[in-house]
C-alpha cells in the first residue's frame, strides 16, 4: 500500500522522479538595461580610464566630470540618438550627484563603481 500525499504536499511531488529527457538546448540572452546616466559614461581609451578610476576613489566625483571631457573630445557613448552636449551634460549631473552624495558615503561608493564601469568599458573597446 502507497502512502498518500500529506496536507499542502502534492500528489506529483510524492510520486518518485522519472526519467525525464535532458532539456533541448535553449539561448537565453540577458541585456543590462542602463539608465540615461549610466548609458552616458564614454567608453575612453584605458589608461584614461584608469585615471578617472584613480581619481574617482580619492575625490568623489573629479574623475566622472574628467570623463565628461572625454565625450566633447568624441568619446563614443551608449546613447547615440542624443546630441554630444546632452551626454556630456548628464555626465556633469552624475559627477554633482557623487560630489553632493559624498558627504554620507554613498556619493562616494557610487563615484568607484562609476570609474570601474569606465574601466570595464574601456577594456571593451581596447
Amino acid at each position: 500500500m502507497e502512502p498518500s500525499p500529506k496536507d499542502g504536499e502534492s500528489a506529483a511531488a510524492a510520486e518518485p522522479s522519472r526519467g525525464t529527457a535532458p532539456s533541448s538546448g535553449v539561448v537565453v540572452q540577458v541585456r543590462e538595461k542602463k539608465g540615461p546616466l549610466r548609458a552616458a559614461i564614454p567608453y575612453m581609451p584605458f589608461p584614461v580610464a584608469v585615471i578617472c578610476l584613480f581619481l574617482n576613489t580619492f575625490v568623489p566625483g573629479l574623475g566622472t566630470f574628467v570623463s565628461a571631457f572625454t565625450v566633447l573630445c568624441g568619446a563614443r557613448t551608449d546613447l547615440p540618438d542624443r546630441h554630444m552636449c546632452c551626454v556630456f551634460w548628464l555626465n556633469i549631473a552624475a559627477a554633482l550627484i557623487q560630489i553632493l552624495t559624498a558627504i554620507v558615503m554613498v556619493g562616494w561608493i557610487m563615484s568607484i563603481f562609476w570609474g570601474m564601469d569606465m574601466v570595464i568599458l574601456a577594456s571593451k573597446y581596447s
